[in-house]
């Protein structure tokens, strides 16, 4: 009895971190796209600087992992023998080489990603954020065996489907001044950005599923400070080859918005970023990377809207009919998780996760 309450005690702390994962990739996956055109907009031309600022962010996991380890230190309760030490980093080895590995094909990921957003309008390059779906579905079978149902290989289709609807209007975005050879690359890198992050998240939801240590939220903390952190010096050494270093007080001074707002909006930038990050690896964590997937592809509306009312991009139908298949899409997949999960209570059974995770450690 006593363990079945602690099951359920750490079934209600997945759903609560499942929330708050989901809040922070909402705001990083339709706030990134927006501040990062912003700085194209108004005079920013540094690419390698742009794809930094995605994982630059990364010191501030340094506030949730002290406070993890302050909490873990008060309950912590060594054995009788004294051989059980608490250590301020959880990370071994092996993880450490495997996230790092990760982190300088997010690097990557971060460049050719920014290298579309500088050439095409947000409407457009939101276009990756739904094609990778597709990809994720397809590297999460092959390297996690993903188990699929009606209902989300239903949401796939239907995501994918109102992803090539908004491509029937990419022809009239191209934007003045820019040649048809400029668009045509841009385009490319965002799509080869969408196969490229689309693996990357099923690679993450396996490098979970191998680890031979426990999995704690803090740990998948130190797995993401880790991704990021390399990620970040990636681009750090693109910018240093570029010379974007040299070049940002400059830049500064001429940007439309002022300079204040200039590195306001790089501040801004790495913030809405990092939370991406955290977001879409935290859901990997309470559930699975096709969610993850889901969640990212189902949030491209969203941007169009926004990119409406801030930018007045040209709101045309495709827009519209692309928005409602998202949302049937979502729908689709949660109505197959609350049936499945209803299926296992009948069975008298609790979900399992679908990760080798344990929750009491924040």
């Amino acid at each position: 009895m006593a363990n079945e309450k602690e099951v359920e005690k750490q079934t209600r702390i997945k759903r609560i971190l499942l929330i708050i994962n989901c809040i922070m990739l909402a705001i990083g996956t339709t706030g990134g796209p927006l501040v990062m055109r912003l700085y194209f907009i108004h005079g920013g031309h540094r690419v390698w600087l742009s794809s930094f600022l995605e994982t630059a962010g990364f010191p501030l996991m340094l506030i949730p992992l002290s406070i993890s380890y302050i909490y873990r230190r008060r309950s912590h309760r060594p054995t009788t023998a004294g051989t059980t030490k608490l250590k301020l980093i959880s990370i071994k080895p092996r993880l450490f080489l495997a996230s790092t590995f990760i982190g300088i094909l997010t690097g990557l990921d971060d460049y050719l990603y920014a290298y579309g957003v500088a050439r095409l309008p947000v409407s457009t390059s939101a276009l990756i954020i739904a094609s990778q779906l597709s990809f994720t579905a397809v590297f999460a079978f092959l390297l996690v065996r993903q188990r699929f149902t009606a209902y989300s290989v239903n949401a796939v289709v239907l995501l994918t489907v109102g992803a090539g609807v908004l491509a029937m209007h990419t022809s009239g975005d191209r934007p003045a001044g820019e040649s048809i050879k400029q668009y045509v690359l841009g385009f490319v890198m965002t799509v080869a950005a969408a196969a490229l992050y689309g693996f990357v998240l099923p690679l993450v939801e396996l490098v979970y599923k191998k680890t031979n240590q426990t999995l704690t939220y803090s740990l998948v903390m130190e797995i993401q400070f880790v991704m990021c952190f390399f990620a970040t010096l990636f681009c750090a050494v693109g910018m240093i080859i570029n010379n974007d270093f040299k070049v940002i007080p400059r830049e500064a001074r001429n940007f439309d918005l002022g300079e204040a707002n200039y590195y306001g909006v790089l501040v801004a930038s790495a913030i809405m970023w990092q939370a991406f990050f955290l977001g879409a690896i935290g859901v990997i964590f309470c559930a699975s990377s096709l969610l993850s997937g889901i969640l990212i592809a189902v949030l491209l509306p969203v941007t169009e809207v926004l990119a409406v009312i801030f930018y007045k991009e040209r709101f045309q139908a495709e827009k519209g009919v692309s928005l409602f298949l998202s949302l049937w899409g979502f729908l689709s997949y949660f109505y197959g998780e609350i049936k499945q999960a209803k299926e296992m209570k009948k069975k008298n059974s609790i979900p399992e996760t679908e990760l080798p995770q344990t929750l009491p450690d924040p």
